[in-house]
């Protein structure tokens, strides 16, 4: 047997550069973010030091400076922390991932500290970025130590020199020469856009020179904002603030309906706002837009796999420093972290619908219509998420009161117990509503398709509960005393005359007398034909049958006009005809609306009888 032999993996700068330059982001923009966040650490090591007692405590202000020298072709990086020593800059920067932040955070942290401490680079590459737009990148750098500054310069073919430097103060300046293919690079409102986006929130002052001359009256101000709200206690933050952060973020100047401050400690160790948005209207898009950030630095646009998504009409900022910078989508899927998060962020929303609904009912009442679809629409698609906010789930009545399921239930519990009555019309089905209305029985308003498969919802978590339409069953209070027998004769006419030999026809006394014959259609079967017809409207493949409708026409025999054709129908049933027929079609009419032939004939028919009435 041959000798076993070991040995490393070499990869050559020739071969590695060309990598780097091409795919090393997936988006170019991100080395600037990659050399901003480089500042920013260089900074917060220095700010450790003073606060460990390692150094004696800065009196200048600590900044980093973006300089666009558009003549020279340059984009220049340039902080005053820490700075490193040409042992460092051999170390760090001459050796392809190896990160001078994970020494820094053994060293002074101990293993698994650096993220509550803002240290932002784990990986090492973040400097190499730079290649991707530049030919050439120069280092300019002293230590905090004290000793020699040092100037590095580096080719695109990975070459480099190391030479003394005359740099007096401490800090890091790298040079950028951006390449003529990437001189989209050299333009102020490029990289403004840039900084803007990767850069808004990072924790040190960034100043932008756009080289153009500045007016004497001009002061000096960072383009980031270096105390984000979330980074905040909500007890120090006014309802302005959050308006004016939300406006600023996603440029929607519609004031949000309320916002939820997310800071979660130990072991989640995450913060954040969310923002439920003010929907203009039912066409408007309902995806919302969350940004994740990483220790202050933009890392992603709408990351959905962070939301569960019956939540993403969201908008918001979540910053997740337990996350790696350089994240995928496809870590974000399997990583426990993130499915914790998300069911955190689930919990918070539903506590905050709660805490809404306790404490500020009135305010909660104004945003519920507005909130609506999305609460029923998570309570339908998570279980945990109905069991923390069914209590706080409001129903809206046709005089535009609201009140909760189990209120609404606690009322109905005399005349209609566990039975919910709603209406998908209130002007189709006023007729109804007001049978029901009179008789002190509250009716709830359905006014989108996605209530009534969240009735099915309701009905399956809460046991015994059902939801019924008004038009789809007569309740017993609706109906008097006087005893009702059937009338065969007159029966049969009604289905002559509504062509439907398969009509039930049902006689019943209501109380109320001025109304002559009513149309049921069944819960179930309604709640079918909605199913076909939701199928073929979201494109359904194949084709469904019509679902059979299992209409009643309720005959009521209080009404003196029901008594009145009944006479007509015995004595004369051909005279009988019209009128029954007449009946039938107002019926119809207080269900639903007339296609072309119901209304022609309807028309025809009421032209006759005021032509009769006016002899």
């Amino acid at each position: 047997m041959s000798e076993k032999k070991t040995g490393g993996i070499s990869v050559n700068t020739e071969n590695i550069f060309p990598v780097i330059k091409k795919w090393l982001y997936s988006e170019k923009d991100i080395f600037l973010r990659e050399i901003v966040s480089n500042a920013t650490d260089a900074i917060t090591k220095l700010k450790r030091l003073e606060s460990l007692g390692e150094i004696e405590a800065n009196t200048a202000p600590y900044r980093i400076d973006v300089t666009l020298n558009k003549a020279a072709k340059t984009l220049t990086v340039e902080d005053n922390g820490i700075g490193m020593t040409e042992e460092e800059l051999k170390k760090y920067i001459c050796s392809i991932a190896l990160s001078g932040a994970v020494d820094f955070i053994q060293k002074y942290e101990g293993e698994g500290e650096g993220s509550k401490n803002g240290i932002i680079g784990h990986f090492g590459l973040g400097f190499y970025s730079a290649f991707m737009v530049s030919d050439t990148v120069e280092i300019h750098t002293r230590s905090y130590t004290g000793a020699p500054a040092v100037h590095w310069t580096c080719s695109a073919d990975g070459e480099y020199e190391i030479e003394a430097d005359d740099k007096e103060g401490r800090g890091t300046e790298i040079i950028m020469h951006i390449t003529d293919e990437e001189a989209a690079y050299l333009e102020a409102g490029k990289i403004r856009e840039m900084l803007n986006k990767y850069c808004a929130f990072m924790p040190v002052e960034i100043y932008f020179d756009d080289g153009s001359e500045k007016k004497e009256d001009e002061g000096e101000k960072p383009i980031n904002d270096t105390t984000p709200l979330w980074q905040k206690s909500p007890a120090d933050c006014t309802e302005e603030e959050y308006k004016d952060f939300y406006r600023k973020v996603f440029y929607d100047f519609r004031e949000p309906l309320f916002q939820i401050h997310i800071n979660a400690d130990y072991p989640l160790n995450f913060k954040g706002i969310l923002y439920f948005p003010r929907i203009a209207n039912n066409y408007e898009s309902i995806e919302g837009q969350v940004k994740l950030y990483y220790n202050q630095v933009f890392v992603a646009d709408n990351i959905k796999e962070v939301i569960p998504e019956y939540l993403l009409m969201l908008k918001g900022v979540l910053d997740c420093p337990e996350l790696p910078l350089n994240v995928s989508r496809s870590y974000l899927q399997t990583n426990s972290y993130v499915s914790k998060v998300s069911a955190h962020i689930v919990k918070k929303v539903a506590d905050k619908l709660v805490s809404m609904c306790r404490d500020d009912r009135e305010q909660y009442e104004k945003v519920w219509d507005d909130i609506k679809t999305f609460v029923e629409y998570a309570c339908m698609r998570d279980n945990k998420f109905w069991n923390r906010t069914k209590d706080c789930l409001l129903l809206k009545l046709t005089d535009n009161r609201h009140v909760t399921i189990s209120d609404y239930l606690e009322t109905a519990k005399e005349k209609h117990e566990n039975t919910v009555y709603y209406t998908t019309d209130p002007a189709l089905q006023a007729q109804y509503i007001a049978m029901y209305e009179a008789q002190d029985i509250a009716v709830v308003h359905f006014d989108n398709m996605l209530d009534t498969q969240f009735a099915a919802t309701v009905e399956s978590q809460m046991q015994g509960v059902k939801f019924v339409r008004v038009d789809a069953d007569v309740a017993g209070i609706l109906k008097g005393e006087e005893q009702v027998s059937e009338n065969t004769a007159l029966a049969e006419l009604f289905k002559k005359v509504s062509g439907n030999d398969k009509l039930t026809v049902k006689f019943e006394a209501l109380k109320d007398a001025d109304i002559p014959t009513i149309l049921n259609v069944s819960e179930e079967s309604r709640r079918m034909e909605d199913m076909m017809r939701m199928y073929r409207m979201t494109g359904g493949e194949g084709a469904m049958p019509d679902f059979p409708v299992d209409t009643t026409l309720i005959v009521n025999i209080s009404s003196p006009l029901v008594e009145k054709v009944a006479t007509m129908q015995t004595a004369d049933s051909a005279k009988a005809e019209p009128f029954a027929a007449y009946l039938y079609r107002l019926a119809v009419l207080s269900h639903r609306r007339f296609n072309a032939e119901e209304m022609q004939a309807f028309l025809k028919e009421s032209y006759r009888i005021l032509a009769e009435l006016a002899q």
